[in-house]
């Protein structure tokens, strides 16, 4: 099994900055990608930005030039800084691990709230 655990959702006015951060751990399979979702209101759940194991990126285009995703494997965690942030990234941001083998087993977080203010 696999554990994630995120941290540093809050409060923020429009314009503002916030990372976030999930540790991983427990069996986690050395081939893996990383990322984040985020689920706003009466909206299905939507990916933000990914990673693999091997620092490859993608980010959905709402997101693209102002969030960042980045990794450090040593420590089983995925960071998420987000720049200029506006009230339509307002939602609750889920951390995702999938194991990349013939099962493309997922794992999910709790989740972190993300506010911002206009």
């Amino acid at each position: 099994q696999v554990q994630l655990v995120e941290s540093g959702g809050g409060l923020v006015q429009a314009g503002g900055s916030l990372t976030l951060s999930c540790v991983a751990s427990g069996s986690i399979f050395r081939l893996n990608v990383m990322g984040w979702y985020r689920q706003a209101p009466g909206k299905q759940r939507e990916l933000v930005a990914v990673i693999s194991s091997g620092g490859i990126t993608s980010y959905a285009d709402s997101v693209k030039g102002r969030f960042t995703i980045s990794r450090d494997n040593a420590k089983n965690t995925v960071f998420l800084l987000m720049n200029s942030l506006k009230p339509e990234d307002t939602a609750v941001y889920y951390c995702n691990l999938r194991r990349v083998d013939y099962t493309s087993q997922e794992y999910w977080g709790q989740g972190t709230q993300v506010t911002v203010s206009s």
